[in-house]
């Protein structure tokens, strides 16, 4: 999806209704005229390409703009009255534990909201059916939980009845639920937002999006993908220095990526030692001129080993299946590429009677279990303060997200419309071309 497919409608918050209450802090901030203070009307362009805004300019319309993240001087829900709801959905990912810390603690100090319930193991704990009982989130309970990976509060995959999760968090008395997941997750907090308005129910539903293959629509990165990369880059090494200390050594890195091949292509440009990179956005064929087996072998004889990185989603169309399974979630499962490109690489050799050593690594379940880094924990943090700022304010549908490096409310039905891709022929990718010499076309 692109930007300039996205109208001014397209960009609307909705809101509970008008604002009554002070928000704590306003009135001493603003006698001392604090900063950091936003209103509805603060907004930034959707697209800051000067031929977009010279297009709506010449046709007499208003470009798109996306309303700004942070606090508001009046405020929705009464802080003495409030009871806010953490879920985390979907797999894991560097940083939830950040993101629940800093939802809690925003709402306890910030604004003094006193009841704060973690819903257990994804939308699972909004069906009584499974039993799991909220657990009552305080700041001494999240004091510590970012030192470790995974999420507190456990997470689960697969679709939920919405009527069900709606009726939970009206027997539970929740005024604003915090989702924290990728788009399935957030597609299923907007269903949730869509039936609390058909019944005219006062409940916010807020998103902070969690992706660690950085694929959600209109946003700079999502929360993860950072320590996700950086973890990544060590494998990488790893493979190179494996593939060095062999003759006619072969390093096989498979990394997350199930339709988006952003972990791979960072994970290259860091290390600076791969020689071919595998996405699912760009075909590659593995026999022929030019192909991938071609392109390895070809590496070898010249400089005695190679270093290839490929994304899980790559390359799907080589593997035969019988049928497209998918998850609880309903997202496609892939076949395994690393497995079947360690085969083909090691029988293309054989059948040529050349020496191969090949080193294969996938250390998918380390990366996403990770604690957060530092530059991923500041991001969580300003997430999960913009999420409560949103929350208070009486925002919901919405997910909180940063964007041109500012942070903003985006509607869930706008990020949930498609997944952000890596472009062939934008400048990321040709930075890879570029670092690792392989064909932009391989083999088609």
């Amino acid at each position: 999806m692109h930007s300039s497919s996205v109208t001014t409608d397209d960009l609307d918050i909705a809101n509970l209704g008008p604002r009554k209450f002070s928000s704590p802090g306003w009135q001493r901030d603003f006698a001392a005229e604090g900063t950091g203070w936003n209103c509805d009307g603060d907004r930034i362009l959707l697209n800051d390409h000067m031929d977009a805004i010279r297009a709506a300019m010449k046709s007499g319309v208003e470009p798109p703009s996306i309303e700004l993240a942070g606090p508001r001087g009046e405020i929705y829900f009464d802080p003495a009255d409030t009871c806010c709801a953490i879920v985390t959905c979907g797999g894991l990912c560097p940083g939830i534990n950040d993101v629940i810390r800093a939802i809690v603690m925003q709402a306890h100090y910030v604004y003094g909201v006193r009841r704060i319930l973690g819903i257990q193991y994804g939308y699972e704990g909004l069906d009584p059916a499974f039993g799991h009982k909220p657990v009552e989130l305080t700041p001494g309970k999240v004091d510590s939980i970012t030192s470790f990976g995974g999420s507190m509060l456990g997470t689960s995959r697969g679709k939920r009845n919405t009527k069900v999760m709606a009726n939970r968090l009206e027997a539970l008395g929740v005024n604003i639920l915090f989702v924290i997941g990728g788009d399935g997750s957030q597609r299923g907090a907007k269903d949730i937002h869509e039936e609390m308005r058909q019944r005219g129910s006062q409940i916010a539903i807020v998103g902070v999006p969690k992706t660690i293959d950085n694929d959600l629509m209109f946003m700079d990165r999502s929360f993860g993908y950072q320590t996700a990369f950086a973890a990544a880059f060590h494998a990488v090494t790893a493979a190179h220095t494996e593939a060095r200390g062999s003759r006619n050594g072969v390093g096989l890195v498979k990394l997350m990526g199930r339709d988006s091949g952003f972990i791979a292509c960072s994970a290259a440009l860091a290390t600076g030692e791969a020689n071919a990179v595998l996405i699912p956005e760009v075909p590659f064929k593995l026999e022929g001129a030019n192909g991938l087996l071609d392109v390895i072998e070809q590496r070898v004889a010249n400089r005695g080993h190679a270093v290839i990185i490929t994304a899980e989603g790559a390359g799907q169309d080589l593997i035969s299946q019988a049928e497209h399974a998918t998850d609880a979630s309903g997202n496609e499962l892939h076949a395994d590429i690393g497995s079947f490109l360690k085969e083909r690489i090691n029988r293309h050799f054989r059948e040529k009677n050349i020496e191969l050593n090949l080193k294969y690594i996938d250390p998918s379940y380390i990366i996403r279990s990770v604690p957060a880094a530092p530059e991923d924990r500041v991001f969580c943090l300003n997430l999960g303060r913009h999420a409560v700022h949103a929350g208070m304010a009486g925002k919901t549908g919405m997910v909180v997200a940063r964007w041109h490096q500012r942070f903003v409310h985006l509607p869930m039905s706008l990020v949930t419309r498609g997944r952000r891709k890596v472009d062939p022929n934008g400048d990321l990718w040709r930075s890879v071309v570029e670092l690792t010499g392989q064909p932009s076309k391989m083999g088609v």
